[in-house]
C-alpha cells in the first residue's frame, strides 16, 4: 500500500509539469486553427466556436467559453460593431487587426496572440479570441464575465461603524474598491500568475513612498519562488510565504474589509490580493496588530483605548484561566481564602476525576461544540453551540462528572476568546491552552510560569518579513507605543504620520 502511494505521488509530480497544449504557431488557415482549438478543448461542452464574415468577405472565427462570457456584451459590444465594419482597399488581415483595436472602444482590453498555447490560455481566462482567414495572428478581446456577486457586508467581520462593503471573489473588483478609497497614483498594483494548473492571478498592492522597498522586494521574491499546481485561495499563499509556517501565531493578517486594507497601506504595509478569494493578506504584522480593529479609529480614543486593553486582558484569560484554576486548586490551595477552598472542595467531593483530567474533558467538549456550531448552517449552528454547552454542562454537574466551578471557568474562557478580533490568533490561543494546562496540572504554578516563558521566547524569536513580531515593545520603540496598548488621539497619530513622511522624503533626496 505504501509502495503504491509513493508511486502515485511520483507520477503526479511528473504529470504536473506536462502542459497538454502545444506551444506551436497559429496557422494561416481558419479550418486548421479551429481543428487545433477543438483538439485542445476536447470534451468541453461549454466551448463555443462561431464563424461569420466581416468587411463583407473575410471569414472570421470567434472562440470562447460560454459560461465565462456575458452574452449581452458579446452581442452588443463586439458582434454588432464587427458586422458593421466597412472594408478598406488593399487591407491585409494584420492591418485589419490593428484597425479593430481602435474600432472597438467599448471592449475592456485587446491584444494579439500568435501561438496556440497563448490563445488557449486567453480562452480559459474568459476572453473571446478572433481568428482570421490568411492570418497567423489572432485577436484576444477581454469581455467581462458574468460570475460576479453583489457587494455586501463582510460575513466574517461584523461592521458596527464604518463602510459596509467587503471584498468578493473578483480580484479586479477588489482592486477597484481599494482605488476608490486610496486615490493616489502612488498606489501600485503588480500582477503575477501562480499555480501551474489554476493560473491564479495575484496582485501585490502597496503605496510607493510609504511601503519599505526591501519588504516589497521580499514579497516579490517569495511569491516568485512558489511552485505549486493550484492556488485556490489566499490561505495557500499565507502558508507558503510565511517566515515561520510551523508557528501557530498569525504572521500575516487576513481580512475581508477594504477599509482595513486601505488603512494598512497608508501605514506602509503591503497587501496581497488573490483572484477567487474574498480575503486579502496584510504584511508585515506584529503581535499587537492582531488585537487592533479598524473601528478603533472610528470611535472616541478613550473608548477605543478601553476596548483595546479589555481585549488584552481577556486574551490572557482565554489562554491562562483554566491553567491557573487547575494549578491553584491542585497545588496551591493556600493562595485562596479558606471559605472558597471549602466551597471548591465540597463541589469536587463527588467528582471521580482529578482536576487536570476534568479540565481537559471540558475544554475538548467546548471546542467540539464550537467547531460543530461553525460547520452547521448558521441559524442552527449558533443554537446548537450555545444550548448544547448549557445542557451538557448542567447534565454533567448533576451527574457528578464535572464540578460546577469548572463549568464557570470554561464558560468564562470561551467568552474571553470571543473578544480576540483575529480568528487565527484565537485558534492559536485555543491550541496553546492545552499544553499550558498540562504544565499547570503537572507542576503547578511553576509549570504554568515555565509554559508562559516558553511562549514568550517563541514570540520574541518570530519575524514577519524581517520585522520583529513583538515590536515596538521588543525591541523597545517609545514612539510606537502610542498605538499599541491604547489608541492615542488623532492629533498625536497625525503628527507621527507626518514625521514619518518627512523622514521618507529626506531619504529620497
Amino acid at each position: 500500500m505504501l509502495k503504491n502511494t509513493r508511486l502515485s505521488k511520483r507520477l503526479t509530480k511528473k504529470l504536473s509539469g506536462i502542459d497538454p497544449t502545444p506551444d506551436v504557431p497559429l496557422s494561416d488557415s481558419l479550418d486548421l486553427n479551429e481543428a487545433a482549438i477543438r483538439q485542445t478543448f476536447m470534451h468541453c461542452a461549454d466551448l463555443v466556436t462561431r464563424k461569420f464574415y466581416i468587411v463583407h468577405s473575410l471569414p472570421c472565427l470567434a472562440v470562447y467559453l460560454e459560461v465565462l462570457v456575458d452574452h449581452t456584451l458579446w452581442d452588443e459590444g463586439l458582434l454588432t460593431p464587427l458586422m458593421k465594419l466597412n472594408p478598406q482597399e488593399a487591407e491585409s488581415p494584420e492591418q485589419l487587426i490593428e484597425r479593430l483595436k481602435h474600432h472597438l472602444p467599448s471592449i475592456v482590453a485587446m491584444k494579439t496572440v500568435s501561438n496556440l498555447k497563448e490563445a488557449a490560455q486567453c480562452i480559459v481566462n474568459g476572453e473571446v479570441v478572433l481568428f482570421f482567414e490568411s492570418s497567423r495572428q489572432a485577436l484576444s478581446i477581454k469581455i467581462r464575465d458574468k460570475l460576479q456577486r453583489q457587494l455586501e457586508e463582510p460575513s466574517t467581520e461584523s461592521v458596527i461603524r464604518g463602510p459596509r462593503l467587503g471584498f468578493i471573489e473578483r480580484i479586479d473588483v477588489n482592486m477597484a474598491l481599494l482605488r476608490h478609497t486610496v486615490r493616489t497614483p502612488q498606489l501600485k498594483m503588480e500582477n503575477i500568475v501562480l499555480g501551474t494548473t489554476t493560473q491564479t492571478e495575484v496582485a501585490i498592492v502597496y503605496i510607493d513612498g510609504l511601503a519599505a522597498q526591501n519588504i516589497v522586494e521580499e514579497v516579490r521574491r517569495r511569491l516568485a519562488k512558489i511552485d505549486i499546481n493550484s492556488v485556490l485561495t489566499s490561505g495557500y499563499i499565507e502558508e507558503l510565504i510565511s517566515d515561520h509556517p510551523r508557528s501557530p501565531f498569525p504572521l500575516l493578517q487576513s481580512t475581508q474589509r477594504p477599509d482595513a486594507v486601505s488603512a494598512s497601506l497608508i501605514e506602509g504595509k503591503v497587501a496581497v490580493l488573490v483572484n477567487g478569494s474574498p480575503f486579502a493578506l496584510i504584511l508585515p504584522v506584529t503581535f499587537w496588530f492582531a488585537f487592533q480593529t479598524v473601528e478603533d479609529y472610528y470611535i472616541n480614543f478613550l473608548f477605543g483605548s478601553m476596548l483595546r486593553m479589555l481585549r488584552y486582558l481577556f486574551a490572557f484569560l482565554a489562554l491562562a484561566l483554566p491553567s491557573i484554576f487547575v494549578a491553584v486548586t491542585t497545588y496551591h490551595s493556600e493562595m485562596i481564602p479558606s471559605s472558597l477552598t471549602m466551597t471548591l472542595a465540597a463541589s469536587r467531593e463527588v467528582v471521580p476525576f482529578p482536576a487536570l483530567m476534568e479540565s481537559l474533558m471540558m475544554e475538548v467538549t467546548f471546542e467540539a461544540l464550537r467547531e460543530g456550531g461553525v460547520r452547521l448552517p448558521r441559524p442552527v449552528g449558533q443554537t446548537i453551540s450555545i444550548v448544547g454547552a448549557l445542557v451538557i454542562g448542567q447534565a454533567a454537574v448533576q451527574a457528578g462528572i464535572i464540578s460546577a466551578p469548572l463549568v464557570i471557568v470554561v464558560s468564562l474562557t470561551g467568552i474571553a476568546s470571543f473578544l480576540i478580533p483575529n480568528p487565527t490568533l484565537n485558534q492559536a490561543v485555543s491550541l496553546l491552552r492545552f499544553p499550558l494546562l498540562i504544565c499547570a496540572g503537572t507542576f503547578g504554578l511553576y509549570g504554568f510560569g515555565a509554559g508562559l516563558i516558553a511562549i514568550l521566547i517563541h514570540l520574541t524569536n518570530l519575524r514577519s518579513f524581517g520585522v520583529p513580531y513583538l515590536s515596538p515593545v521588543a525591541p523597545l520603540q517609545l514612539e510606537g507605543l502610542l498605538d499599541v496598548f491604547f489608541r492615542a488621539p488623532w492629533q498625536v497619530l497625525n503628527k507621527r504620520q507626518r514625521r514619518v513622511g518627512q523622514e521618507l522624503e529626506l531619504k529620497k533626496k
